[in-house]
């Protein structure tokens, strides 16, 4: 999986491209650990993304976490099968998909 990050002011923006697995998901975590410092609004443009895990809800609901009380998780551009996925597990829910 490919991780591009583009940060303006206090939004970054994620762009995932590939699988988030199991395989994949520390790798983004490690990211998100190193640059939501100062983060407002993190927005996920999942255009690019094939797939989603367990694992890699996992990594975005923690990401969420972090922001709690200091900014916003937004999802953008997924696919049919990714939002799929968010929606059987209530991810649905949680995030604002777009």
């Amino acid at each position: 999986m490919d991780i591009t990050k583009k940060l303006d002011g206090d939004h970054l923006t994620i762009a995932l491209d590939g699988r988030l697995d199991t395989a994949t998901a520390p790798e983004l975590t490690k990211v998100l650990k190193e640059s939501l410092n100062d983060v407002k609004v993190l927005t996920f443009d999942m255009a690019k993304l094939d797939y989603i895990s367990s694992a890699g809800l996992r990594a975005i609901l923690a990401a969420k976490k972090d922001l709690h009380n200091k900014g916003t998780v937004d999802i953008i551009n997924a696919n049919d099968i990714v939002k799929e996925v968010f929606s059987v597990t209530g991810f649905d829910n949680i995030f604002d998909i777009a």
